[in-house]
């Protein structure tokens, strides 16, 4: 995945809407959705689907638990076909913060070691890595022109105590790449184990764990359609004897993944229900269905360039998210960027991510196939007003 640089300009013909997708979800009509990337969205047919999985559950609860394991083991196989992954090195997890903790207790660290992460990193995931060694942050300009760049100063910030890097394969509040195939090759080869933070990759990008990582994980419930809690762990052959489960199970003796995915009576519903939101990515057209919300997410991020103060950040070529930086002064704070979000919500009826950052915070806007480009436009005409005013 290249990281071209470009002009960002209007496109004279915004691009049109997906064939049935806004039909496809239900989303209260009344509000613009262009915050994807955060929680996600069920499509219907995944809806039923789980809830004919818990109809199932309720009917008959001991046939269901029961069986669980290899029902689990059967959806496994089934992403792993759809993502090109090793179906014995991945087991589902609830969310990316429970990867990178059960990655981190599987890595041997000895005192003295320490864990580099970077500022863009995930706020909880980066807290599992503070609980476990010493932290170095990498500091990432935004502005940082290719991913050559962000590859550099990431080494650049390499000790020599660095045993473990933790990364984000496309971070949350800037939608750049920043774990690289090159640069994790790079990091390999001087001896340091790689955990990637795949929360935005499943279904956004085509190749999501192409990068060989040593633990990899990301979420299904945002550009992968499956419900909420739904997430994936991917683990090298050499780690996978060292993986154990936060809290023990029944199925602890199995070993990885099983030990992993085991967790007593809760709703497994979500997880079995998981590949059929795959599944309708792929019969919707997923490059398709990808270059259209790349397209919608480039409609909105030029529409909001055009504004005075608000200026576009660079961005990893395809992906549905956008972020542009606001003006010195706005959103410098966690306290001062939920304000403004909140307020565009209840004023605008828009959802939009603003994200905290010294010296001017940022926004993020989001493609989905049940976006349309007045969403975008009503909120370019409106966003002027609200920064000049933060």
């Amino acid at each position: 995945m290249s990281e071209p640089i470009s002009p960002v300009h209007k496109p004279a013909d915004p691009p049109g809407e997906f064939p049935g997708g806004r039909a496809l979800f239900h989303l209260d009509p009344g509000i613009a959705h262009l915050n994807h990337g955060s929680f996600g969205a069920v499509p219907t047919p995944v809806q039923e689907r789980q809830a004919e999985l818990r109809a199932e559950a309720h009917a008959d609860p001991d046939s269901f638990f029961i069986g669980i394991p290899e029902r689990l083991a059967d959806a496994r196989g089934r992403i792993a076909a759809l993502l090109g992954a090793d179906p014995d090195g991945l087991a589902f997890i609830s969310n990316a913060t429970e990867g990178a903790n059960l990655a981190l207790d599987a890595i041997p660290l000895a005192d003295g070691d320490e864990i580099l992460v970077t500022d863009h990193g995930y706020g909880t995931v980066v807290a599992a890595c503070a609980r476990r060694a010493p932290v170095t942050t990498v500091a990432l300009d935004p502005e940082l022109p290719d991913e050559d760049a962000v590859r550099e100063a990431v080494l650049a910030g390499v000790t020599p105590r660095t045993r473990v890097a933790v990364l984000d394969h496309i971070s949350s509040p800037t939608a750049r790449l920043i774990a690289s195939p090159r640069l994790l090759a790079e990091l390999a080869d001087r001896g340091i184990t790689t955990v990637v933070d795949g929360a935005h990759a499943p279904g956004m990008i085509a190749d999501p764990l192409g990068g060989g990582a040593d633990f990899w994980f990301g979420n299904l419930h945002k550009w992968g359609y499956a419900p909420p809690g739904s997430a994936i762990l991917a683990v090298a052959p050499e780690h996978r004897d060292r993986v154990r489960p936060l809290v023990p199970s029944w199925e602890h003796e199995h070993g990885y993944p099983r030990s992993v995915e085991n967790r007593a009576t809760v709703d497994y519903t979500g997880w079995l229900a998981a590949p059929d939101g795959l599944d309708l990515l792929e019969r919707l057209g997923a490059a398709e269905v990808r270059a259209h919300n790349s397209a919608l997410a480039a409609h909105g991020a030029a529409l909001l360039a055009e504004l005075p103060g608000i200026t576009a950040l660079p961005h990893t070529d395809g992906l549905a998210m956008r972020t542009l930086k606001l003006p010195p002064g706005v959103a410098e704070t966690h306290e001062a960027a939920r304000e403004l979000r909140e307020e565009i919500a209840a004023r605008l009826r828009i959802r939009v991510l603003i994200w905290p950052w010294p010296g001017g915070g940022g926004i993020r806007v989001c493609g989905q196939v049940y976006n349309r480009a007045e969403e975008y436009e009503r909120l370019a005409a409106a966003f002027g007003e609200y920064v000049s005013r933060a």
